[in-house]
C-alpha cells in the first residue's frame, strides 16, 4: 500500500486538523494519537540545507490553506466568534482541571443530580443502516418526543451556543461527576467502591443531549452536527448501560469526525467479537482510519491471523516511524505466543521512544512471563524516571516486585496505579494474580470481577476467575468463568485444559475428554480451526516426542478408565510416553521431553495394566526402566518381584510336567 503525495499531503492535513480540534475540545490522548501519527510519515528533505529559498517558502505558506479551517456552517462559525472570550476562559478552567467552573460559563444552569434518565432504548427505526441512509431529510422520521413531566426541560442548553461550547461544558459536566464518583468510592475495594457508586451527572448530561438533537432531526439526520457531542452522547450511552444505541451514536460519530480517535475506541470497546466487527464494517467510514480501527479491534479479540500482519506491514509502508503500529504488531505476537519476536519489537520500540510510557504494562508482563529480572528492572528504573504517578509505572513497578516474590509490595503498587485511574483495566488483573499468589481468594475474585466489568474482553481475568472459584471448590462456577476464556482465547491450549479439569471436577468425563482432546489440538497445530471429526486433528496422528503435553494425555486416560474403557485408556499412556523420545514428522524433528514425573506415572499404570493381562515381558520391561528412571521405585521392583515369582511358577510347572 502506497500513497501518492497528493495523498499523503491531504492525509496530513486531515492529522493537523484533528490535532488543532482536539485540543480545542479538550480531547488530549485523541490529539496525542494524531500528533504522533502526523509525526510517523518517512523522513522528508526538510534540512536547513535545502535548496528551496526563503522566498518560496514564504509563497507555500501563503498558498496553503489554514490548518484549521473555519467551521463550514457560517451559523457556527458565527457562534464560535462572539463566544470566542467565554471559550478561552472556559478552556482555562477545564485545564486548571476546574470543571465544574468550566461547565457553568456556558451552562450556568446547575441540572439536579436526581434528575431521571430518560427512556435510552432504540426504537425500531434505529437500526444499523438508518443513521446512514440517503435521502433523509430533516424533520422527518424523529425521535419520539417524551412528556415534558418525565424529561429534562428544554430551557437547560442556552439557544445561541455553538457546538464546541456546549461540547466543552458537557464533557467538563461529565468530568466532573468521574472525578466526584472516585472521590465517594474512596479505597480501592471498599465498601463504596464498584458499581454502587455512579457518575451523577450522567443522567442530566444524557437528558441534554437528548434534548439537542430531538431538536435537531435525531440520529437520522447527519447535516446539523459536527460529530463531537454525537461522540459524547455514546460515551455516557455506554455509562447508562445503554450500548445498543451508543453503538449508533458512535457509528455516527465516527462518520462525522473519522479522526477522532477516542471515537474509534469508544466503538471498539462495544465489540466483542468477529461478527460483530463484521456486522458494523460496512457503516464505517472508508478511509485509513477504519483500518487503524481493524487492527485494533484484531488484536483486541486475540485474532493472530496472516491477514492483520500483513495489513499492519503495509500501514508501515505509509507511516514507517508509528509506535502505535509497532506496539500492536508487538502485542500480536505476544498474544501469539511469539516471545522472542515480540521482546524485540517491544525492546526497539522503548529504544526510539524512552518516555513513551502508553503499553509499555504489556512489556513488563511479557517479561514478567519470560522472567527476564534485567531487563524488568531496567523498564521500571526508566518508567520512574518518566513519570512516577503514571498507572502504567506502577504496573511495571509491580510486576517486577511480582517477580522477585514480593507480592505485598506489588499489591500496593497496582493500588496505586488504580488511584491514579480507576478503569485502568491491567492493574485490577494484575492485582487479581498477585491476591492468588497470596492466597486471598475473594479478594482475587474481586479484583478480577472489577477487571472483566472494564473490559469484557480480558481472557486473563475470566480464567482469574475460574481458578479463584477453583481454589473456593466451586467447580460449576470455575466451569462457567473457563468457558468464557476459552472462547475468548481458543488458541491457548491453557484455557481448555482448565476446561477439562473443570468438566471433570464435576463428573462430566465425556465433556472433560473432548475439552482435553481440543487442548491437544490447539497446542500441536497452528491451526485448530478443524473439526474434531478430520483425521488432521486426531491426536494420535501426532505421536511426535515432546509434541503434545503428557500432563493432558495422562488426564484423558485417567478419565477413559473411569469410564470403563480400559484400551483407550492404555493408548493415551503410550502416547505419554512416546514424548520423551524425540522424532521428526514431515521432515520437521521434534525433540523429546525426557523423563518426568507424569511419564513415569504413565509408565507405572502401563505397567500394571500389561501385568493384569499376563504380558510378563512388557512389565519387566516397563518396572526396569522406572528403577532406572528413579520414579515409583518401590513400586516398580514390586512388580518385578511379583512377575518374577509368576515366571517361576510358570517354570516348575512345565518342568512337573516333563
Amino acid at each position: 500500500m502506497a500513497l501518492s503525495a497528493e495523498q499523503q499531503h491531504e492525509l496530513q492535513r486531515h492529522l493537523e486538523a484533528a490535532v488543532v480540534a482536539c485540543n480545542e475540545r479538550c480531547l488530549y490522548f485523541a490529539a496525542k494519537w494524531a500528533a504522533e501519527l502526523l509525526n510517523s510519515f518517512e523522513y522528508q528533505n526538510d534540512e536547513p540545507g535545502d535548496d528551496a529559498s526563503d522566498t518560496e517558502i514564504d509563497d507555500d505558506v501563503e498558498d496553503a490553506p489554514p490548518v484549521r479551517p473555519a467551521s463550514p456552517d457560517r451559523k457556527e462559525a458565527r457562534l464560535e466568534a462572539k463566544e470566542s472570550p467565554r471559550y478561552l476562559m472556559a478552556r482555562s478552567f477545564f485545564d486548571c482541571r476546574e470543571f465544574d467552573r468550566c461547565a457553568a460559563v456556558f451552562l450556568p444552569l446547575q441540572a439536579p443530580h436526581g434528575a431521571p434518565v430518560v427512556d435510552v432504548a432504540s426504537p425500531t427505526n434505529f437500526g444499523l443502516a438508518s443513521p446512514f441512509a440517503a435521502n433523509r431529510r430533516p424533520g422527518k422520521d424523529r425521535t419520539p418526543r417524551k412528556s415534558q413531566g418525565n424529561r429534562h426541560p428544554s430551557g437547560i442548553v442556552p439557544k445561541h451556543t455553538s457546538q464546541k461550547a456546549l461540547f466543552l461544558s458537557l464533557y467538563a459536566r461529565y468530568l466532573a461527576g468521574e472525578k466526584r464518583k472516585n472521590e465517594d468510592s474512596e479505597t480501592i475495594l471498599g465498601l463504596s467502591d464498584g458499581p454502587a457508586t455512579a457518575n451523577k451527572q450522567v443522567p442530566a448530561v444524557l437528558a441534554v443531549l437528548e434534548d439537542y438533537f430531538n431538536a435537531r432531526g435525531g440520529i437520522q439526520d447527519l447535516s446539523n452536527s459536527q460529530g463531537w457531542l454525537d461522540y459524547l452522547y455514546g460515551v455516557v450511552l455506554i455509562k447508562a448501560k445503554s450500548e445498543a444505541l451508543a453503538k449508533q451514536w458512535l457509528l455516527r460519530a465516527t462518520n462525522l469526525q473519522p479522526y477522532n480517535w477516542s471515537a474509534w475506541l469508544e466503538l471498539a470497546s462495544l465489540i466483542g467479537s468477529q461478527e460483530q466487527m463484521q456486522q458494523i464494517s460496512e457503516h464505517l467510514p472508508q478511509n485509513i482510519m477504519s483500518i487503524f480501527f481493524h487492527i485494533h479491534c484484531t488484536q483486541e479479540l486475540y485474532q493472530q491471523t496472516p491477514e492483520v500482519f500483513n495489513t499492519v506491514a503495509q500501514m508501515q509502508t505509509i507511516f514507517p516511524r508509528s509506535a502505535f503500529l509497532q506496539q500492536q504488531k508487538a502485542m500480536l505476537h505476544y498474544h501469539a505466543h511469539e516471545y522472542d519476536l515480540a521482546m524485540h519489537l517491544f525492546s526497539q520500540l522503548a529504544k526510539d521512544h524512552p518516555h513513551r510510557l502508553d503499553g509499555m504494562e504489556v512489556y513488563s508482563n511479557l517479561l514478567y512471563v519470560l522472567a527476564n529480572r534485567p531487563l524488568l528492572a531496567n523498564l521500571a528504573s526508566t518508567a520512574s524516571d518518566t513519570d512516577k504517578f503514571r498507572p502504567e509505572t506502577n504496573c511495571i513497578l509491580g510486576n517486577y516486585y511480582g517477580l522477585i516474590s514480593e507480592h505485598e509490595k506489588a499489591v500496593l503498587l497496582f493500588r496505586r496505579a488504580l488511584t491514579l485511574d480507576r478503569n485502568f483495566q491491567a492493574a485490577w488483573t494484575l492485582m487479581g494474580h498477585e491476591y492468588i499468589e497470596l492466597k486471598n481468594t475473594q479478594a482475587a475474585i474481586e479484583s478480577y470481577r472489577r477487571a472483566v466489568d472494564t473490559n469484557r474482553k480480558d481472557y486473563r481475568a475470566w480464567y482469574g476467575l475460574g481458578q479463584g472459584y477453583e481454589m473456593l471448590e466451586c467447580y460449576s462456577y470455575s466451569l462457567f468463568y473457563y468457558q468464557r476464556a476459552a472462547a475468548l482465547y481458543g488458541s491457548d491450549p491453557k484455557m481448555w485444559a482448565a476446561v477439562g479439569n473443570a468438566y471433570a471436577r464435576c463428573g462430566k468425563s465425556g465433556n472433560a475428554i473432548q475439552a482435553y482432546k481440543r487442548a491437544l489440538v490447539v497446542g500441536a497445530q497452528p491451526d485448530a480451526s478443524a473439526s474434531f471429526g478430520s483425521s488432521a486433528t486426531d491426536p494420535l496422528a501426532h505421536a511426535v516426542g515432546g509434541l503434545l503435553d503428557p500432563h493432558i494425555l495422562y488426564d484423558i486416560a485417567v478419565l477413559y478408565e473411569r469410564e470403563g474403557a480400559n484400551d483407550e485408556a492404555a493408548a493415551y499412556m503410550e502416547l505419554a510416553l512416546a514424548q520423551e523420545e524425540g522424532g521428526s514428522e514431515e521432515g520437521v524433528n521434534e525433540e523429546g521431553l525426557g523423563v518426568t514425573q507424569v511419564t513415569c506415572k504413565a509408565r507405572l499404570w502401563l505397567a500394571r495394566w500389561f501385568f493384569g493381562k499376563g504380558e510378563w515381558g512388557r512389565t519387566m520391561e516397563l518396572a526396569n526402566e522406572l528403577c532406572e528412571d528413579g520414579w515409583e521405585v518401590e513400586e516398580a521392583k514390586g512388580l518385578a518381584r511379583d512377575v518374577r515369582g509368576r515366571l517361576g511358577l510358570v517354570e516348575e510347572g512345565e518342568g512337573e510336567m516333563e
